[in-house]
């Protein structure tokens, strides 16, 4: 019985209004949500529990606020959450990949799962960082996850291990299939499942789950995290307004002829 740890984060709701100012997105009028590609990892573990049994343990790096998203990945079937307090990490994708492997490295799971990027910063290397700060394999954009042992998935040639994960991943819009060895990373991209709603009654289980919360100092961590940024951004700013479009007039060939004239010298790219 598998034990799957899934990283999720909570970002905004791309499908409400946001505002952006130099400082980042105005929090007060955003509205948070389970980041979308992490629903499917969550999801996926959530069908692989029901089906092997097992566990499944979600983990989150951010502020209190961040225990919502953790109370709805348990209402919908998660077994415990823990939360890494990201003060004093920022934003760097290092130091919390390293905070984040600290946490995840004492669980020991078989499978650890993540969606394939987040969609408020377009970033999906902190899953990448902390596999390889574990010593795992990994597959991204994974579209169908299949576990099983070696005999069970047809697989020859394999590396040594009792369990493998055969992966149909999204390819640049063709399909590769890959296996690797358990315990893995995969990445899932949209596809791979639909992800469930909260129930009734999730929803009041989720209250008697456990949901800790974790700090850099409890993992020993200190100002060694803090320290180890790569990385700092400066400013944010959103894209410039849009422009008013133009009507050309003429024959279809003048007006060919314009729109090359327009490529060529204002939007520069001819």
């Amino acid at each position: 019985m598998p034990k799957i740890v899934v990283l999720l984060k909570q970002t905004f709701d791309t499908e409400e209004k946001i505002i952006v100012t130099p400082q980042g997105v105005d929090e007060r009028e955003a509205k948070f949500v389970i980041n979308p590609y992490d629903e499917y990892a969550l999801e996926e573990a959530i069908q692989l529990k029901e089906k092997l049994g097992g566990e499944v343990i979600v983990v989150t790096c951010g502020t209190e606020r961040a225990q919502e998203a953790l109370r709805t990945a348990l209402a919908v079937g998660a077994d415990e959450a823990v939360r890494l307090d990201n003060e004093g990490l920022g934003d760097d994708s290092y130091a919390v990949a390293e905070a984040l492997a600290a946490v995840i490295s004492p669980l020991s799971p078989d499978l650890l799962l993540a969606g394939l990027f987040a969609v408020d910063s377009g970033s999906g290397s902190v899953a990448l960082q902390v596999a390889e700060r574990l010593g795992l394999p990994h597959a991204s954009a994974a579209v169908k996850l299949t576990l099983g042992t070696a005999a069970e998935l047809g697989l020859t040639n394999s590396v040594q291990a009792a369990q493998y994960a055969l992966i149909e991943r999204d390819a640049e819009g063709d399909t590769e299939t890959v296996a690797i060895p358990l315990p893995a990373l995969i990445t899932a991209q949209q596809g791979l499942n639909e992800p469930r709603y909260p129930s009734l009654p999730g929803i009041m289980k989720a209250k008697r789950k456990p949901l800790r919360t974790v700090t850099l100092s409890e993992l020993g961590l200190g100002t060694g995290a803090r320290g180890s940024s790569r990385t700092q951004r400066a400013a944010l700013s959103p894209p410039p307004p849009r422009a008013t479009g133009k009507q050309l007039a003429g024959s279809p060939e003048e007006q060919a002829k314009g729109l090359v004239e327009l490529l060529r010298t204002e939007a520069k790219v001819l």
